[in-house]
């Protein structure tokens, strides 16, 4: 064995230590009660990487939850790389669905469950074990490396742009490896040539100036639930597609390229309705399902309410109406555009009978893409064919991470995912679970990935 192969093997039970040990503090972003643990997150992410030698560890202040930056750049003459990942995780609800505390982690079945197990802190703590590796053993790294990992990524980073504008200089780097990604299959590697962007708005509709009784006043004026459902229904078009107005103008075409690497992705519609658990797939006509989830905007409801929604039955009309929805889309199509011709849309629909407010939700993401060429790509297919004794899939995602079109807008860096999440793992669910074999095949393609950065020859 090399040096590196047996300092991981003898240091393997610590590791699976420390990932328990960071899965149990619940740093979750999206709730206040939660905040100081988010923090907590951040000061045990920046301690671990001063114990393992990283240098100018700090915690950056973003004016909400905070970055954790550090960097090692002694490699002479070799490119400059940044690490990125996440220590926030979803809430844990609903609770009673969980076999065990969301954050007292288990291992069974060679998998560890808990909150954030695999999205994001089992793929994050990865990179950060394969410097350490490759620190301990080679007392350098083969390439210059930066560390960047936040605090928000799950209320959609709404603080990160602005710090990646403002520290340009700090985070300059030729290319980025996230490790908040996928793989296709335990044994299947994929590289990730794009991610959908996001945009929200929530509409609170008004008509009276409070619930009435529905027998003294209905049929007076118009009831807002009835509104709601009206105006919610013409977002779309009977064939599937949005019907807000210049929706698709700026969708960009599939290359010829990517559309023959896309047909080499094994897809199985009856598959995909029983982990759906639905009896028939819909979307928008003339494209299969995939296509409509990786290369096509799309508009969902993600939460619509009013009125009584307790026991048995309340005869009021409700005074208010509301829904909650989101866009995501594909280069290249831009947030803000979006938000404006949904906004029209809406307030052209919207009877005079009620009152609209429409609210932007401050998550927001870029559509991104990359070239399956691209260098970065080129390098991590290598070492993805090495340990997976296979070729990787060429994909796209329909979920965002958000960081990436921000790296590429200011730092002009593409983003290489580099992670190794199953879309089994329950992430955002109950139970969420992180294959221990992942884990450590995780730590085996990053040392290589580092090595084969700086142009070294692993040793035998």
């Amino acid at each position: 064995m090399s040096r590196l192969s047996t300092y991981m093997a003898q240091n393997k039970s610590r590791f699976i230590d420390e990932l328990m040990d960071f899965i149990s503090i619940p740093s979750v972003s999206a709730l206040p009660e939660h905040g100081h643990d988010v923090e907590r997150a951040a000061l045990w992410v920046k301690s671990k990487l001063e114990k393992i030698g990283m240098e100018n560890c700090q915690l950056l202040e973003t004016g909400g939850h905070p970055a954790v930056y550090a960097d090692w750049c002694h490699a002479r003459h070799k490119p400059t790389i940044m690490i990125y990942g996440h220590f926030d995780v979803q809430p844990a609800d609903p609770l009673e669905l969980w076999r065990q505390p969301p954050f007292s982690p288990i291992i069974e079945d060679n998998r560890i469950i808990g909150r954030g197990a695999s999205d994001d802190k089992g793929n994050m703590l990865i990179p950060i074990i394969a410097l350490e590796a490759l620190l301990a053993t080679c007392d350098s790294l083969p390439v210059n490396v930066k560390c960047l990992f936040e605090g928000q990524e799950e209320i959609g980073s709404p603080q990160m742009p602005e710090l990646i504008a403002n520290h340009r200089d700090l985070f300059a780097c030729q290319m980025v490896f996230n490790a908040d990604s996928v793989q296709w299959s335990p044994d299947q590697p994929a590289l990730i040539l794009g991610l959908r962007g996001l945009v929200g708005i929530q509409i609170d509709l008004y008509s009276a100036s409070q619930d009435v009784h529905s027998g003294t006043f209905g049929g007076t004026f118009l009831n807002p639930i009835h509104a709601l459902a009206n105006l919610v229904d013409s977002l779309h078009n009977p064939d599937g597609s949005v019907a807000v107005a210049g929706f698709y103008d700026d969708v960009k075409p599939i290359s010829e390229t990517e559309l023959e690497l896309f047909k080499k992705v094994p897809f199985d519609e009856t598959a995909l309705m029983n982990k759906l658990g639905v009896e028939k797939l819909w979307g928008e006509t003339g494209y299969p399902p995939l296509h409509r989830a990786w290369y096509r905007p799309c508009l969902d409801i993600n939460g619509i309410w009013g009125g009584f929604q307790g026991n048995d039955l309340k005869t009021i009309i409700p005074a208010s109406a509301h829904a909650k929805l989101s866009c995501r889309l594909v280069p290249d199509q831009h947030p803000r555009r979006i938000l404006d011709l949904l906004k029209a849309h809406l307030e052209k629909k919207c009877p005079d009978q009620v009152r609209i407010k429409l609210s932007q939700f401050e998550s927001t993401a870029l559509p991104y893409r990359i070239s399956h060429d691209h260098p970065g790509n080129l390098i991590a297919a290598r070492v993805l064919s090495e340990i997976y004794n296979r070729t990787p899939l060429h994909i796209r995602m329909g979920f965002s991470v958000p960081i990436c079109g921000w790296f590429l807008k200011y730092l002009k860096a593409h983003t290489i995912g580099f992670g190794f999440g199953l879309d089994d793992e329950c992430i955002h669910a109950p139970n969420e679970f992180f294959r221990l074999s992942s884990f450590e095949k995780g730590q085996q393609a990053w040392c290589r990935l580092l090595q084969e950065l700086g142009g070294v020859a692993p040793e035998s």
